[in-house]
């Protein structure tokens, strides 16, 4: 059976802070936790008014403070922001903290614009081989010391975090398959590669001492409510979201508006379409029938799904109906 998960990024609504949007991530992974969901990640996102999980591990470790069992990990983090020990110190410290709970999603991407890049890194001079070299670096620092090692991750050293290689294109894919990893594709907001990156995925995989056979994790926008119209006027939440961030003007998460269409020339409806088509909105039977068919269109192991909602207690409710309804939907 294909596994449900959560990917939040602590959405900061408008009228709020960031304050609130992590307590509303805590809350959130506390419901997940109850309703059977496997993890609860959290992504990495710098200068957007919206998002409050920037300092992804300090938000990891607040929300699994206040859970007791469920898988709680980063999807992901940026690796090119950081030193590779860094990274390994601060998952080293969460897994010691709460062992057997942390996972490590890694990502390529900045998370941000430009300019904001550069205030992060210092230097956008590395070239495209640096995400493997580093990934394989926090790697060994996971590991077990090898003699004469000269720098070891403290904590971190012989903690064998489970790593995941993120992708929104099939350069993860490859690279998840070459090292013998999990791979999580952001189909959620990226998926014109979706089909290609997971047979490349599957097709090139070889077997490592961390995984034997492919294992696939795929992102899913997830809109559900009592009605079918109810859950289209809380997905226009989303939907202005990224019309805010595609047109340069990132902002807090607006409220749900009654038409979306009518706020936008055509243009921009054909990239809402477009960007967010590997989305689930409706009532339960709608969100039954696009969870099933999502899992038989990507053989996903795990759904991890996404819900980007205005109201706090109808993003609670709608993660309630989709592991209602979860279990016949995703059962073969």
């Amino acid at each position: 059976m294909t596994q449900l998960s959560v990917l939040d990024l602590s959405p900061i609504p408008q009228g709020a802070d960031a304050a609130r949007a992590l307590r509303n991530s805590r809350d959130l992974a506390g419901q997940a936790e109850r309703l059977g969901y496997r993890r609860y990640w959290l992504a990495e996102h710098h200068n957007m008014p919206g998002v409050a999980s920037a300092a992804t591990a300090v938000a990891i470790g607040f929300v699994a403070e206040g859970t007791k069992t469920i898988r709680v990990g980063a999807g992901g983090i940026m690796l090119p922001n950081h030193a590779p020990l860094i990274i390994a110190e601060q998952f080293g410290t969460l897994a010691s903290l709460y062992p057997d709970r942390i996972d490590l999603g890694l990502g390529r991407a900045p998370g941000t614009d430009q300019v904001t890049a550069r205030a992060l890194r210092r230097t956008l001079t590395g070239d495209i081989d640096d995400f493997p070299r580093d990934v394989m670096e926090l790697m060994a620092y996971f590991a077990d010391a090898a003699p004469g090692q000269a720098v070891s991750a403290i904590p971190g050293q012989g903690l064998k975090v489970p790593l995941y290689i993120l992708g929104s294109s099939t350069y993860g894919a490859q690279l998840a398959a070459a090292l013998g990893l999990p791979f999580a594709f952001a189909s959620h907001f990226a998926p014109q590669d979706l089909d290609l990156a997971l047979r490349l995925y599957r097709g090139r995989f070889q077997p490592s001492e961390t995984l034997q056979r492919p294992y696939v994790m795929a992102g899913l926008n997830v809109f559900a409510a009592p009605t079918d119209g109810e859950a289209l006027t809380l997905f226009t939440s989303l939907q202005q979201a990224f019309v805010n961030l595609r047109t340069g003007h990132p902002a807090p998460l607006p409220p749900p508006v009654a038409d979306v269409h009518a706020l936008y020339p055509p243009a921009y409806h054909g990239m809402l379409d477009e960007t967010l088509a590997r989305s689930v909105v409706g009532g339960p039977d709608r969100v039954a029938q696009g969870l099933a068919a999502f899992a038989a269109r990507t053989g996903a192991n795990e759904i991890i799904v996404t819900t980007q909602m205005f109201d706090h207690a109808a993003r609670i409710r709608s993660f309630e109906i989709v592991a209602d309804v979860a279990q016949q939907a995703l059962a073969a």
